[in-house]
């Protein structure tokens, strides 16, 4: 098939951001006109489906964000996994929040705000109750410090490159073309205007109506091709307007697999177990030889992942203090 001229929407990345978007933008459409094949929608990416972040992405699905909104947002999300969890490669495990004292308000009044919309989850207060119910799933179970555990028993994880293949099917279902190893150059402008009319490519420009960028850790280089500003004015909690704010600031977050038998991980009664994820205040000790890791707040999360052969996990992302553009 030829490269396209011409595209009503053009969508840029090939990961979840751009492939969902795509497939819900098409969907609409077709209940609105009645065929997928006017949709005109084209995602292109430059390398190809799911090679940035979303194909290395620990593919959690939870609900324990802070923010109440984002609460809704996630419950509506895992009603999306939830609908065809074969072609997202979606497994509904469960999440548990596993936490010390200092957490215990916050994590309360996520407990709360969860009964408030639906969200099925348990709460367990106190130290021994605490103990006592993990010891239920893992007979060896042993974290200290531990005073709560809010289990959500929706959620879970999905395999990430497999699930965003599933996004890429439904997308196509509705009419969407996928264009990879294409990658944006520039944009093209209107006469007398700043509004975008084309996506400069390394394969040609797309004239289009509309640009969705959906990149994500790569959105520095193309608001950079679009001229947006640097440095930003924002308002905090009590309404104070910090000038010159810099518009983006990277944080690193490691994770990785450890090669150990996944079925290692599972509950006492040979379950799939929730995906687990530990905040403690903790002293950290190294098992090797017994020398202090760290005396100040720590967390991991952990679950058993048969895709990569082994228990996938991850650890507390730290701020880079150096200036976006250096990165």
């Amino acid at each position: 098939m030829a490269f396209p001229k011409k595209a009503k929407y053009v969508v840029i990345g090939a990961g979840i951001h751009g492939l969902s978007t795509a497939w819900h933008l098409a969907e609409k459409l077709k209940k609105k006109n009645g065929n997928a094949a006017n949709n005109d929608i084209v995602v292109i990416d430059k390398g190809g489906i799911a090679s940035g972040a979303s194909g290395i992405a620990c593919g959690v699905v939870r609900n324990n964000y802070f923010q109440p909104a984002m609460r809704e947002l996630m419950m509506h999300s895992v009603k999306i996994w939830e609908s065809d969890p074969k072609n997202f490669s979606y497994h509904p495990v469960g999440y548990m929040q596993i936490s010390p004292e200092s957490m215990h308000k916050d994590v309360s009044n996520i407990y709360e705000q969860q009964k408030a919309i639906g969200y099925e989850s348990e709460f367990i207060e106190g130290k021994e109750n605490s103990m006592k119910y993990m010891k239920n799933i893992f007979h060896d179970w042993q974290a200290k410090g531990i005073t709560s555990v809010l289990h959500e028993k929706r959620g879970g994880y999905a395999n990430n490159t497999a699930s965003i293949y599933g996004l890429a099917n439904k997308a196509e279902s509705f009419g969407v073309r996928i264009l990879t190893g294409t990658k944006v150059t520039g944009f093209k402008r209107g006469s007398n205007s700043k509004a975008v009319t084309g996506v400069v490519t390394s394969k040609g420009t797309i004239e289009c109506e509309q640009v969705i960028v959906g990149v994500g850790p790569w959105i520095k280089g193309l608001w950079d091709k679009l001229e947006l500003p640097k440095k930003i004015s924002i308002k905090d909690e009590k309404g104070k307007i910090h000038k010159d704010y810099p518009m983006w600031i990277y944080w690193f977050l490691t994770e990785g697999v450890l090669g150990v038998d996944p079925n290692f991980q599972k509950t006492d009664d040979g379950k799939m177990p929730p995906v687990i994820h530990v905040d403690s205040d903790a002293h950290l000790f190294s098992d090797v030889d017994g020398s202090l890791i760290t005396d100040k707040m720590w967390g991991i999360y952990y679950k058993p992942d048969f895709n990569f052969k082994g228990v996938q996990g991850g650890a507390t992302p730290y701020k880079i203090n150096k200036p976006a553009g250096d990165v």
